[in-house]
């Protein structure tokens, strides 16, 4: 955590003065994760594709898939705080989520939460009232609802006296690439967010005025080409699976989309996905090769507030 006190100036003593490094702990479960193929000579040696090396293509495509889709589950779900202060906040899916459990995670970040294209949607604190006020009129996606978002989460640093937030508050720290270039945030987008966002007069105007189209004009003009989107320092990027995390909210269907800095999700590996051979193949008649990987993953969190998401919710509405 950032340090919060004054120091000391001129020839005070800083002896005395000094400040603990807070940090904060959280807990992720890993569990296995295995799938695998058998390839008999009854069936490869009627084809001239080399069914081994496409079986072995086909473990590393559904572990990479796996992962994919557990980490949209877990920008999905919805955090419990742990019981004792200290403790490990844990989660439940969306679907199986409680009204009450749904309530406190609403109330807990609802600074984090923007529902629709006003904040102040979510002062109720029950999570139902609040989703209900997003409609097709007014909460469609667009930049200045993402950049509202984005403005929630550099709000989540200062106080109202130019300080830091409190300490049992996190503030969302942006991405900074590794070479310094970049520093902001990435909007994970459900699809038809993505497509109101890109077809916003002012990101239509910014991809046409303002970006770079150095090289082959067909490959870095964003007219011509599908792609990342960015503006005002934000990326945006469409995840077609995120469409698995949209809900009605009783009148017309919500998407659910993640505004992240660093630490929105925590993932931890006991071990790296590793190739695997069946021992038992029949005479070598019916080999198999497989993989596994011992793996969790988790929005990072404490005392049920998220580390370094904002979620913004937009009325999703389906190409006629």
């Amino acid at each position: 955590m950032a340090l919060r006190g004054s120091g000391v100036t001129g020839s005070q003593t800083l002896v005395g003065n000094e400040e603990d490094l807070n940090n904060f702990n959280d807990q992720v479960s890993v569990d296995w994760k295995r799938n695998a193929v058998v390839v008999p000579k009854s069936t490869s040696a009627f084809t001239g594709i080399n069914l081994w090396n496409a079986a072995k293509d086909a473990n590393k495509t559904w572990s990479a898939r796996t992962l994919k889709n557990d980490i949209v589950d877990t920008f999905g779900s919805i955090i419990i705080p742990a019981a004792t202060t200290g403790g490990f906040d844990t989660s439940v899916s969306y679907a199986a989520a409680t009204a009450a459990q749904r309530n406190a995670y609403l109330v807990a970040n609802s600074d984090r939460i923007l529902m629709g294209a006003l904040a102040a949607n979510t002062v109720s604190g029950v999570w139902a009232t609040a989703a209900a006020l997003v409609d097709t009129t007014n909460d469609r996606a667009t930049t200045a609802m993402a950049e509202l978002a984005k403005r929630m989460a550099e709000n989540t640093g200062p106080d109202a006296t130019g300080g830091v937030s409190v300490s049992t508050r996190p503030a969302i720290t942006p991405y900074t690439t590794d070479d310094g270039v970049y520093s902001g945030y990435v909007m994970f987008c459900a699809p038809n967010t993505f497509r109101d966002i890109a077809n916003d007069t002012a990101m239509v105007s910014a991809n046409r005025d303002a970006r770079a189209r150095e090289g082959q004009a067909y490959k870095d003009n964003p007219l011509f080409m599908s792609g990342d989107l960015l503006k005002d320092g934000i990326i945006y990027r469409k995840i077609p699976e995120l469409r698995r995390l949209t809900f009605s909210n009783g009148t017309n269907n919500v998407d659910r989309n993640f505004l992240c800095g660093q630490a929105g999700i925590t993932l931890g590996w006991g071990q790296m996905p590793k190739p695997t051979e069946k021992k038992e193949d029949d005479y070598g008649f019916k080999p198999g090769t497989g993989i596994e990987e011992l793996r969790g993953q988790k929005k990072t969190s404490y005392q049920g507030t998220n580390y370094g998401i904002v979620e913004m919710l937009t009325a999703s509405v389906d190409d006629a």
